[in-house]
């Protein structure tokens, strides 16, 4: 469980700082080429600046895949591996008395007890299978 709660933080960091990175980018094309100028520099020009940018956001991306793939590994394994039951239990457990009825008969009165309700049928969608 713990390794579940340590890569859910770090999904969540790797998420705040893809959205981070994405924000930072300028929004005219010019990951895609379209847009133009500046001078192929070093890290410091606004095109090196493009390019960490460009490169951040897909190891990022990339981490934020794995991470999610991890996370739905673990899940898997802390859940367990139970068979999925394809029928259903249709079966009744036999009938209680109902705790907040009036007592069935009368403490000394010498009246006779309601008659009981006529049982439900066990199971109504039984003759809709047939």
């Amino acid at each position: 469980m713990s390794l579940f709660l340590f890569l859910t933080v770090v999904q969540a960091i790797v998420a705040a700082a893809l959205v981070g990175v994405i924000l930072m980018q300028r929004s005219e094309g010019g990951g895609l080429g379209i847009g133009g100028g500046g001078s192929p520099g070093g890290l410091m020009s606004a095109r090196g600046a493009a390019d960490f940018l460009t490169r951040a956001t897909k190891w990022l991306a990339i981490a934020f895949v794995v991470l999610s793939i991890a996370l739905a590994a673990v899940a898997v394994e802390t859940t367990g591996t139970q068979t999925i039951e394809s029928t259903l239990d249709r079966s009744t457990p036999a009938a209680q008395p109902d705790p907040l009825a009036a007592p069935a008969a009368g403490a000394g009165e010498g009246e006779a007890a309601p008659a009981a309700a006529p049982a439900e049928p066990a199971d109504p969608l039984a003759g809709a299978a047939e």
